[in-house]
């Protein structure tokens, strides 16, 4: 009977251990010359990935077969963990890469700065499938936008740096518009109320933006967060929960001992950080996930 007992508890174990995924995050950050997966729980880095000269990262995920998807300014590429090549999309010359994200159909988009600026999508071979043409009225192509959004209605939302807006543009690649934003803007994350998350860069804030209504129903400064400053406010990561994961850069601020990371919960608690690590420059772009 004993050994009955102990051959179900074996199983319940091992069943157990088997579906315990843990949670891991993909990082970037724009002047660091590498990208990596980092252990949430130990905050130990898992895989990296070096980059070549003078590229810069400000967007990455890991498709759920467990692949890399980076931006990498002359480009983008889907690598798998073995640092092996899936495909790479080559940037013209006199253009930079900035956002590369898989879509809820599995294609991927990449919004690419440039005289016309471009948004392209590819099928999961890495192959165009659309490309729509547009105008930031930006000649500083660096300074164009860096992580552009699709929302499930099919605009595209693209934070102009210099203009501090969003420009909303059609499936068809028409200008519909734009939401005038008064700060720095580095990401936007459409929202499942149908708002719009602006992560404000070197502005230490982030809004969250109500486009019905062309006006913010909240925004959250340095001094609202409890636990934490915000410095460079890069891509935030929203939680089911409502929790949120930023990306604190530290690239502008004198002082590199502050948190990398840090995640807050719906009372703007600090409740998780990634502390300074000597391995780490600076993080833009932060991507979670559970394996």
């Amino acid at each position: 009977m004993m050994k009955k007992y102990f051959v179900i508890f074996a199983v319940i174990v091992c069943f157990c251990c088997g579906s315990c995924k843990k949670e891991k995050l993909a990082i970037a950050g724009s002047g660091w010359q590498e990208i990596a997966i980092v252990d949430k729980t130990s905050g130990t880095i898992e895989w990296k990935y070096q980059l070549e000269k003078g590229d810069e990262c400000n967007d990455i995920e890991v498709t759920p077969d467990g692949n890399i998807l980076f931006a990498y300014s002359k480009g983008a590429k889907l690598i798998n963990r073995n640092h092996e090549i899936i495909w790479d999309y080559k940037a013209k010359d006199n253009e930079e890469i900035h956002t590369a994200t898989r879509l809820k159909d599995g294609s991927y988009m990449l919004a690419i700065c440039g005289e016309p600026a471009r948004i392209v999508e590819l099928d999961k071979d890495g192959k165009e499938i659309t490309e729509i043409p547009f105008h930031t009225v930006t000649l500083d192509i660096h300074r164009q936008f860096r992580q552009v959004a699709k929302t499930d209605e099919g605009l595209y939302l693209v934070p102009l740096i210099e203009k501090r807006k969003i420009l909303q543009i059609s499936p068809e690649g028409r200008n519909r518009g734009s939401i005038y934003v008064g700060h720095d803007v580095f990401s936007v994350k459409p929202l499942e109320n149908k708002n719009i998350l602006v992560s404000c860069g070197k502005d230490s804030r982030f809004i969250e933006i109500n486009p019905a209504k062309q006006q913010a129903d909240s925004t959250i400064v340095t001094n609202s967060v409890k636990g934490a400053s915000l410095l460079y406010v890069g891509e935030i990561f929203v939680y089911e929960n409502g929790n949120k994961l930023i990306a604190n850069s530290n690239m502008y601020s004198d002082d590199k001992s502050q948190s990398l990371l840090i995640e807050i919960n719906e009372e703007n608690e600090v409740i998780w950080s990634l502390p300074f690590n000597k391995e780490i420059k600076n993080i833009t772009a932060v991507y979670s996930f559970f394996e």
